[in-house]
């Protein structure tokens, strides 16, 4: 029976919100414990989100393919994955479900709901970082998907782990995510005005990850509706 959309986009909106609910969460949490240690802030940051990705991926990857990301939602379209008339109830849910996240975050920790962020990240090598960030994800997304999907979680899970710390821009790599994090002034928040470069950078990164694997495995047409394991078929 094919998973409705409604069950699809829920499940978007309620992964998307407990990944940013770890990443900001884990933020405010590595901050008060690292008494002033960056590194070490980062680094317990860092392990939250790869763990949490990992789980929620399983979790949810069944259901809607797990994309709490939409240039992984608008690459599935561009390949023919999910029909475009379905794309923007998948985008409302991520941006939605990452707003939520933000807010479940500062209610745990008992800061102001919402605190728009002051924290700078702007600049062209910031962007720069978010182009190869995403590039890197989407490759590993389309990589596994083609050759070994039974790994994306854990690959997943991995690359963003590695990649908080080989990109200076801490590889947001997902717009939805990205503006929820303008909502957070708090160790893992990036001003508003620095989050369109971020977005611009990230689609672009999506865009040149997915052409580059139609043609490294032109013969291994295999969408983002098949990712995680997930076709939208349950027996």
């Amino acid at each position: 029976m094919t998973s409705s959309l409604s069950r699809r986009a829920v499940a978007e909106f309620t992964g998307t919100a407990f990944l940013v609910s770890a990443v900001v969460g884990s933020g405010i949490m590595a901050e008060r414990l690292a008494n002033g240690n960056t590194a070490l802030a980062l680094l317990a940051n860092t392990i939250a989100t790869g763990a949490a990705l990992v789980a929620l991926i399983f979790t949810f990857g069944g259901i809607s393919g797990a994309h709490f990301n939409p240039v992984v939602t608008v690459m599935d379209a561009f390949e023919g994955g999910l029909p475009w008339k379905e794309t923007p109830h998948y985008l409302a849910a991520q941006i939605l479900g990452g707003m939520s996240g933000a807010i479940l975050a500062h209610l745990m920790f008992e800061l102001p709901i919402i605190s728009v962020s002051r924290h700078a990240r702007g600049g062209p090598a910031q962007a720069f970082s978010e182009f190869i960030a995403t590039f890197g994800l989407m490759s590993v997304i389309w990589g596994c998907s083609r050759l070994r999907s039974s790994a994306i979680p854990f690959a997943v899970g991995a690359y963003i782990t590695a990649a908080y710390w080989f990109t200076a821009s801490t590889s947001f790599a997902n717009p939805a995510v990205t503006l929820a994090r303008c909502l957070s002034d708090t160790f893992a928040g990036i001003r508003p005005s620095d989050a369109p470069p971020f977005i611009a950078a990230q689609f672009a990164g999506a865009v040149a990850a997915t052409l580059l694997f139609r043609w490294l495995v032109p013969s291994l047409q295999v969408h983002a509706k098949d990712l995680f394991r997930r076709d939208h078929e349950r027996p």
